[in-house]
């Protein structure tokens, strides 16, 4: 009798452009710090886009959009990189995350502070570039960071405290371009957050029967069969929340039909999770970059 293998969901590939063009040395820092899969990077940069471009009325200026982005990618890579060393335990014994540099021991503990000290050193360096005002909200993201990668060991929703820090760049945005974070501007952060839930639970289906077997916990493993419903109202929820905020941000009327191809998108996605198998789910986590594609888009024609 012919049988179906399942499927490979490491997030690591062999053969890919780490291992063909960089040294060796370099190839598990790399990939400790995600550059390998850059899919979070995206998930973090449109958002903060958007947030630059509704708070400068059209086209943000060039020095605060190169800040802004050498930010999300040097915060995003640590933040794996803290992930990383706090579940190092736990990795080994996931589908997805055997092969990581500090679960498969490419890297030891002690070079993996260091990098991720360099990492911090190096995002510390931009906040020169930016207001007084702005360091502080930035320094604020600091407690989410280092605490998401111990939430899923007492806590159903490490997604939120992920989506609050991922997304933390847009409040800062607002505060760096007119000094202060109005109430549209939490409300399209909020939305982000309820975005992110909504798309970390499909990613999190990847790792079900691993974390249960761990006893971790996750907003998959909480939703249980009830995750497309659930996941279907934190989209609504998002698109509520961006519709509201982008409102009262004085966004015009095309920002609505902005508004109208993300809900139809986010639906599409929905109606698409198959919560029997991670191979679609993983696909339709990485749809989510086209999401913040259009939430960018959204921004700029509302704010023209």
């Amino acid at each position: 009798m012919m049988t179906l293998s399942r499927p490979d969901l490491s997030d690591i590939r062999r053969g890919d452009w780490v291992d063909r063009r960089l040294p060796t040395a370099w190839r598990p820092y790399t990939r400790l710090a995600r550059l390998d899969r850059p899919v979070g990077i995206w998930l973090t940069l449109f958002p903060c886009w958007a947030a630059l471009i509704q708070a400068s009325h059209g086209f943000p200026d060039l020095r605060q959009l190169i800040v802004f982005s050498l930010g999300a990618l040097l915060m995003r890579s640590a933040g794996a990189t803290v992930n990383d060393i706090a579940d190092r335990n736990f990795d080994g014994h996931v589908e997805r995350t055997r092969f990581r540099p500090l679960a498969s021991g490419q890297i030891d503990i002690p070079h993996a502070f260091v990098f991720l000290a360099v990492q911090l050193a190096l995002a510390a360096s931009l906040l020169l570039f930016l207001s007084p005002y702005t360091r502080l909200i930035a320094i604020g993201v600091l407690p989410l960071v280092f605490v998401y990668p111990l939430c899923k060991r007492f806590t159903h929703w490490p997604q939120a405290v992920l989506g609050a820090a991922f997304n933390w760049g847009m409040l800062m945005a607002w505060a760096e371009v007119v000094g202060h974070i109005p109430a549209g501007a939490v409300l399209m952060w909020t939305g982000a957050i309820a975005w992110q839930i909504g798309y970390d639970t499909v990613y999190a289906y990847v790792d079900v029967e691993d974390d249960s077997r761990l006893g971790l916990k996750s907003t998959a493993i909480l939703f249980g069969q009830r995750g497309k419903t659930c996941i279907g109202l934190f989209y609504a929820l998002a698109v509520g929340a961006w519709s509201l905020g982008g409102w009262l941000l004085g966004m015009s009327l095309p920002y609505a039909i902005g508004m109208l191809v993300i809900a139809v998108h986010l639906a599409w996605q929905t109606w698409r999770i198959d919560l029997a198998r991670p191979e679609v789910n993983f696909r339709l986590f990485m749809a989510n970059i086209l999401t913040g594609v259009l939430l960018a888009g959204a921004a700029f024609v509302g704010a023209w």
